[in-house]
């Protein structure tokens, strides 16, 4: 009886303690770079995530604002106060909160426009891949037409058409047609992953075994097939969230990207971009440092995923 009371827990710590005692963890434990690459990944997140309770200030809060604390210098140097340790811009606004509010915007449009991606690549890469045929040709075309022109470009033109024709649009409606601007082409490396993955599971035992019991096509590629190809697409997804970063940064530095009244790391370093020969140079710094931080640190960690997973180096 006491067994039949609590069957499940047993499982799950099993499931635990296999994790902790595999290779992924070993190698994590063992690279050094790894995990002062996900410290630093985590102090980011956490940052940006409670940005209203970590944040010493509001920089948003247009009540809280004194003009005449505009341009400080970090504490460090002289004239700099310790209440605004790396510094305030030229409207009174704290460098560092103004930091963690935008790394939180810069962040959600990157996780946003990768999750966009994978599932329009992973779909397409799966239909190309297992049903094969004038699907996979149609489907490759689209690929070989997205990767002939560069993907800023073609972010750009999206989110600067979205601009004109939406002038006056409500900030989550810039977020959207910003998403959108970075998936168009992010999602085509997915789907050539996928489909080169697909092609060498769609022949295997347990694929003819479904199929010789009558299991539908579709039923198949969702509960056999895409378990087993999404160990690539994991790995490419850690790497592309640090380049969909940048390209936000690059198209809110271009002036298309995040509306003005919700700057990310791309806005905070171009207003700092207006003070950087005057002498102010810790407005267009320190935005610099975060977004590079936080695009090394991710991509460190995808290498060392695609280490850990790659059963050849193992």
């Amino acid at each position: 009886m006491a067994a039949d009371a609590n069957p499940h827990p047993v499982p799950s710590a099993s499931a635990l303690r296999a994790f902790f005692d595999g290779d992924v963890w070993h190698s994590f434990r063992s690279s050094p770079v790894a995990m002062l690459a996900a410290a630093l990944t985590l102090v980011c997140f956490v940052c940006a995530l409670f940005a209203g309770f970590v944040a010493p200030h509001n920089p948003f809060d247009l009540a809280t604002l004194e003009l005449m604390d505009s341009l400080k210098p970090p504490a460090w140097v002289e004239g700099g106060e310790r209440r605004y340790l790396l510094g305030t811009d030229g409207q009174g606004r704290d460098i560092l909160s103004a930091l963690m509010y935008g790394a939180r915007i810069s962040l959600l449009v990157g996780f946003a426009s990768v999750l966009l991606s994978i599932l329009i690549g992973v779909t397409l890469g799966l239909l190309a891949g297992f049903l094969g045929g004038r699907t996979d040709a149609f489907v490759m075309r689209i690929c070989d037409v997205m990767l002939s022109f560069p993907s800023i470009l073609v972010a750009l033109m999206i989110s600067g058409v979205g601009r004109t024709l939406f002038p006056n649009a409500h900030d989550m409606l810039a977020f959207v047609v910003l998403v959108l601007a970075i998936s168009l082409t992010g999602w085509v490396q997915y789907a050539r992953t996928v489909r080169g993955s697909t092609l060498v599971e769609r022949n295997k035992e347990y694929v003819q075994a479904a199929r010789v019991i009558g299991v539908g096509s579709f039923r198949i590629m969702r509960r056999h097939v895409l378990p087993n190809v999404l160990g690539p697409v994991l790995v490419l997804a850690t790497i592309q969230i640090a380049s969909a970063i940048i390209t936000e940064a690059t198209l809110s530095f271009l002036g298309v990207g995040v509306p003005a009244t919700s700057p990310s790391l791309g806005t905070l370093i171009r207003n700092g971009n207006d003070y950087l020969f005057s002498g102010e140079w810790w407005i267009t710094a320190w935005p610099s440092v975060t977004l590079v931080l936080i695009t090394l640190s991710v991509n460190l960690l995808g290498d060392w995923l695609r280490d850990a997973l790659n059963p050849r180096l193992r």
